[in-house]
């Protein structure tokens, strides 16, 4: 099972980026699918979540300008950023509780990370 996240780049305060990550491999089904950051000298932390019924849950401080979405037919995830401020500067990581057989757990899997520089 692999996860390729791409859509990460630089833009200015204000601006918008949107994310996307396709998981590819193996796969039976996906259950949560998460996006998480990691800005330099802090711990990863969780952006968004949604579940394969399309629940989402968001940090406090990103509700109303982050949006997470998924399709499952293309089992792939987005993040739509918008209003981005320096203090999202960070590397996104993909995350995906992917079930490889019907009668298996689910087991987490993590995309290569993509850049997000927002300048001031």
């Amino acid at each position: 099972v692999q996860l390729q996240a791409s859509g990460g780049g630089l833009v200015q305060a204000g601006g918008s980026l949107g994310l996307s990550c396709r998981v590819s491999g193996r796969i039976f089904s996906i259950n949560n699918m998460n996006w998480y950051r990691q800005a330099p000298g802090k711990e990863r932390e969780l952006v968004a979540s949604i579940s394969r019924e399309g629940s989402t849950k968001y940090a406090d401080s990103l509700k109303g300008r982050f949006t997470i979405s998924r399709d499952n037919a293309e089992n792939s995830v987005y993040l739509q950023m918008n209003s981005l401020k320096p203090e999202d500067t960070a590397v996104y990581y993909c995350n995906a509780d992917v079930r490889r057989r019907s009668y298996s757990a689910g087991e987490a899997y993590w995309g290569q990370g993509t850049q997000v520089t927002v300048s001031s």
